[in-house]
């Protein structure tokens, strides 16, 4: 199992506490980052929103790509999985930009490619909305582009969407036997999400779901994927975790951030991300008060409850966790200290 973090770039993960002690600054994803790197952890997902989902619309939010860009000069080995939205970057410059990205990091760039939800921070930010169904025809397009641009000398391509001729990207991306180009994640609970990933993707990532969830998807995507003949594919999944000494203290904390109601500053974006998503379950407030339908993992609980749970999705096929936790740094100082251990058999890697 590797485990990795959505880096908060958002100021948190709760959308019913307004302050959780990590503000969104350069000063302090810079710091949780190198930290990270210290006790264990091998990749962060610095997600993509020009408008701020979790605290509302007025707060603060980094932008992506120049964090990353950042956090590529100042770390060492950490895997920097950046979201990216076909409708907000041409594929021909993001091509170019992540190439250049890829090599500073020395090779530990990736994406995470996502179809654009939210309709009104297109709207804010003057950029096409396309329906459900369109939005992935548009990113199997925005796939063919970046793949071409990063292993052909020069790309000629016509699409609906997207044209360019005689594209040129040099240096390409770092590139390896193992490693072709940097790792492109996807995630999607629809038909048309799942047959692109499965034919333009090397990873898919899920949201939350207990195991006996979560590998029926596995083992699906496993048939899609054996159907295009090519490699096996990696399987993330988003995670909230809450580690405590006892049962009952994990318990109290459960219940202090799960409150979420209407009139909040993620209400309103609450009630768009559902009106344009396709989901293969309801999502209820309490999920969509720490993201990605994290608590549903059921890690939350003693050090060992949560290593056990860990360990039946690893059995499931899963072989990424993405967590988030509040306040990040503290936590995952103490995940690292108390959990990880249990789960790969070595002694504390947090001192």
């Amino acid at each position: 199992m590797r485990f990795g973090y959505w880096l908060p770039v958002f100021g948190g993960w709760l959308r019913n506490v307004p302050d959780e002690g990590m503000d969104a600054s350069w000063a302090y994803v810079q710091r949780l980052a190198r930290r990270s790197e210290e006790i264990g952890f091998d990749l962060t997902l610095i997600a993509e929103l020009f408008l701020n989902d979790i605290k509302g619309i007025e707060a603060p939010a980094l932008d992506a790509w120049s964090t990353a860009a950042a956090l590529a000069a100042v770390t060492q080995r950490l895997e920097l999985m950046v979201a990216v939205r076909p409708t907000f970057h041409h594929p021909a410059t993001l091509a170019k930009q992540a190439a250049n990205i890829d090599r500073i990091s020395n090779g530990r760039l990736s994406l995470n490619v996502v179809s654009s939800w939210w309709k009104d921070e297109a709207r804010r930010y003057g950029t096409q909305f396309d329906q459900h169904d369109d939005r992935y025809a548009r990113t199997a397009e925005w796939l063919d582009v970046l793949h071409g641009a990063w292993s052909q000398k020069a790309l000629t391509y016509q699409g609906k969407y997207y044209q360019v001729e005689d594209l040129i990207v040099e240096p390409k991306p770092v590139s390896s036997r193992s490693r072709p180009h940097p790792v492109l994640y996807a995630g999607g609970e629809s038909d048309a999400a799942k047959t692109l990933i499965t034919g333009a993707c090397d990873a898919y990532v899920m949201h939350g779901d207990p195991a006996e969830r979560v590998a029926p998807k596995v083992a699906d995507m496993q048939a899609r994927r054996e159907r295009t003949g090519q490699r096996a594919m990696q399987y993330g999944m988003a995670a909230y975790v809450i580690v405590r000494d006892t049962e009952a203290e994990a318990q109290r904390e459960l219940e202090r951030i799960t409150n979420v109601e209407p009139g909040s500053p993620g209400f309103g974006n609450y009630q768009d991300w559902i009106a344009n998503t396709q989901l293969d379950q309801q999502v209820s407030l309490q999920d969509y008060s720490v993201s990605n339908r994290g608590l549903r993992a059921g890690l939350v609980g003693t050090p060992e409850q949560i290593a056990d749970r860990i360990r039946e999705f690893e059995r499931v096929g899963v072989n990424l966790l993405l967590l988030q936790c509040s306040p990040q740094l503290e936590e995952m100082e103490r995940f690292a200290e108390q959990v990880i251990p249990l789960v790969r058999g070595k002694q504390s890697v947090a001192a």
